[in-house]
């Protein structure tokens, strides 16, 4: 499967129908690719493609194939499986290498590590009534690249902000403060602007006022970084800018419109 690690690809199929389970697989992962209408995805993936699990084949479940929409940002054929199969189809497939139950939310993880903003959208509208405990779970399997991480997580390692305001407005816990930090002081130039706006979002939602003294280590550095004013509130010296208090309320009464405020009102101009 592409995403799990590339050592994982030296395994051997060991029977003429498990070889036979992947080549339907793979061609059935060619037409994602190839873009084909949905309607014929489906008629494969419903008649003619197959997984080899427990010593026997297996119908190609929906939530493999959303997998493999994202991975080639087929948006119809993600519309359709999430409008068909609901949350079912965001729940984890099982691991074809350590045989255990996926558990998690490799889904989410997926659209943020490819930057799929428009399927990450879809899904996380569809998780905004029943589907909470799908935004802070984290991938559970140790094959998979990005096992232990919430979407949210892999937003800031990432420096995907897009991804981020999704699943904060959505309601996904504002974690990874720290790691925000530490990202936007070690990217290089070319990267600093997506770092730091991962960095607003988290500030936005946070649910109570940080208080991180340890930066007072380095005042330069981080005053250069994040401006005087959010250093100082940061390290619990001074009140939040009075611009950053009036976007917290804003990001708690109606989160989605953070995205909407005009580029003068957007977080980073309160630096």
């Amino acid at each position: 499967m592409p995403w799990l690690l590339s050592s994982q690809l030296d395994y051997l199929s060991s029977s003429p129908s498990q070889r036979e389970c992947e080549r339907t697989a793979f061609s059935f992962y060619c037409s994602v690719r190839e873009q084909l209408p949905v309607w014929l995805l489906e008629d494969m993936r419903s008649m003619e493609v197959f997984c080899w699990e427990d010593g026997h084949p297996r119908a190609f479940l929906p939530s493999e194939a959303l997998l493999y929409a994202l991975v080639h940002d087929h948006r119809d054929y993600a519309r359709y499986l999430l409008d068909r199969f609901s949350l079912s189809v965001l729940k984890a497939p099982r691991c074809s290498f350590c045989c255990c139950r996926g558990s998690g939310a490799p889904h989410l993880n997926m659209a943020v590590r490819y930057g799929r903003v428009e399927i990450l959208a879809m899904m996380v509208e569809s998780l905004k009534d029943t589907g909470g405990e799908y935004l802070d779970s984290c991938g559970g399997c140790g094959h998979t690249a990005d096992a232990g991480k919430t979407a949210v997580q892999l937003a800031v390692e990432l420096s995907r902000p897009d991804c981020l305001l999704l699943l904060l407005a959505r309601g996904a816990r504002a974690h990874g403060l720290d790691a925000a930090l530490q990202r936007l002081a070690s990217c290089d130039e070319s990267e600093r602007r997506h770092a730091q706006r991962c960095l607003d979002f988290l500030l936005l939602f946070l649910p109570e006022t940080p208080l991180l003294r340890h930066l007072q280590d380095e005042p330069q550095r981080w005053q250069s970084l994040l401006g005087k004013e959010v250093f100082m509130w940061l390290c619990g010296l001074a009140p939040p800018p009075l611009l950053l208090q009036a976007l917290r309320c804003l990001a708690r009464c109606g989160p989605d419109r953070i995205s909407m405020l005009p580029d003068f009102l957007q977080p980073h101009s309160w630096q």
